[in-house]
């Protein structure tokens, strides 16, 4: 791929020393902190849109879970929002206020009226989500470590990984007009035009920015997920020892000009743009990371600093990028319209997050998770730069908030 980006000013040569020579071996250190390795999810979650066919029984879809005793003590203590160590000491007393509170009013409340309250708060907390959130309490939710659980080709293919393909593509996403793509090769094709993953009749025409960005997000995530299975493929196994590797082949069959009736550099072009997306995201909650009330905190405070002090130099370069996308150009209508168009653009994207619970095999659903949590976490921040350039300084976020989890989803998809 060589030359400038649609919808954009970057060129691909830009992207790629950028990322080579600055990001991405900070990044992978990045990655190797006991901060960013542990991430906490649910995989036993059920299908919302169908009935489930059942999970991947190929040894390699298994994800290992990370008992207990091995969570550092700081992530396994602390709530979903804490991330400094003043905010995990402080939650007892948090806790009883809580309590009070809550006596004083629920003393003449139902039980049923009491869970009404809370989910009504849970309600009010996800509005500015763009992902349907794992409930991190659940008993089915467990802490895996990314780094054991490494993201390849299982060998999960066939009907389940079709459908769930074909149902972000054909009902949860915007598409350029007279799109088809029939991601099961079994499906009839329109007119005998179409092949597997292909595209027929690509236009723009009648699509807004923002109905393009989404779109390439969609296609860039997964682009990027193909292309980790196709780099970190079974390439044979003699004796019970698997041989992972890059599979030219297979990456030829997805992503060749000739193979795809020249789509395929599109698909890697959006790659592109979602890593640009995603960079955009990191510069902009520099700031919300910049407070010293931000420890990244684990329970090692030698480490935790060590931590902090990195993302602190990935979020300079960052900023030093010259090419950034710019989202003011995004929503930038009549307000009614606006405001309209970025909920309708939400809940897209919040549907496809619920889609991954449908994914069959754990490997790839946890995956599938992680990174659309992290663009997820990154649309939230780039629709927030007045809530974050208003931060406090020394006191707890109001108006913006990450989890934990979203931190770790973020810097994990940027990573893929």
């Amino acid at each position: 791929l060589t030359g400038v980006l649609d919808d954009c000013l970057c060129d691909i040569e830009s992207i790629d020393d950028f990322n080579t020579f600055k990001i991405f071996p900070k990044i992978q250190k990045l990655q190797e902190r006991d901060y960013f390795r542990y991430y906490k999810v649910n995989l036993k979650r059920p299908c919302p849109f169908w009935a489930d066919d059942g999970h991947c029984s190929i040894k390699d879809c298994h994800v290992e879970p990370c008992p207990e005793s091995k969570i550092p003590v700081g992530i396994k203590a602390g709530s979903s929002n804490k991330y400094s160590k003043a905010a995990n000491n402080s939650k007892e007393l948090e806790d009883c206020e809580q309590a009070n509170k809550l006596g004083a009013v629920n003393s003449t409340l139902s039980n049923q009226s009491k869970e009404a309250f809370i989910d009504w708060a849970r309600y009010d907390d996800s509005q500015d989500h763009f992902c349907e959130l794992d409930d991190e309490r659940s008993p089915d939710a467990q802490y895996v470590d990314l780094l054991l659980n490494p993201e390849r080709y299982t060998g999960y293919k066939g009907p389940s990984a079709w459908r769930v393909w074909n149902s972000i593509y054909e009902e949860n996403c915007f598409k350029p007009r007279s799109v088809y793509r029939p991601l099961n090769p079994l499906a009839p094709s329109r007119g005998g035009s179409c092949l597997l993953v292909s595209v027929c009749r690509f236009s723009w025409t009648g699509l807004c920015l923002e109905k393009r960005v989404f779109y390439k997000l969609i296609s860039g995530l997964h682009a990027s997920i193909n292309l980790h299975l196709c780099a970190n493929y079974l390439l044979e196994e003699t004796w019970g020892k698997p041989r992972w590797g890059p599979n030219v082949k297979e990456f030829t069959r997805r992503f060749d000009p000739a193979e795809t009736k020249g789509e395929g550099p599109r698909r890697l072009k959006n790659l592109y743009f979602l890593y640009l997306i995603e960079l955009r995201a990191l510069s902009k909650v520099a700031p919300y990371f910049e407070r010293a009330v931000v420890d990244l905190y684990t329970g090692n405070g030698h480490e935790d600093a060590e931590s902090k002090a990195l993302l602190l130099d990935i979020f300079r370069d960052t900023k030093s990028f010259h090419m950034h996308f710019d989202e003011k150009s995004m929503f930038a209508g009549d307000k009614k319209g606006a405001k309209s168009l970025k909920e309708e653009f939400r809940l897209h994207f919040k549907n496809i997050s619920r889609i991954m619970d449908c994914v069959g095999c754990d490997k790839c659903r946890l995956w599938g998770k992680l990174q659309t949590q992290g663009l997820g976490t990154a649309l939230k921040i780039l629709f927030s730069e007045k809530e974050i350039q208003s931060l406090p300084e020394n006191s707890p976020s109001k108006g913006f908030q990450l989890t934990r989890q979203e931190i770790v989803a973020l810097v994990n998809a940027f990573g893929r």
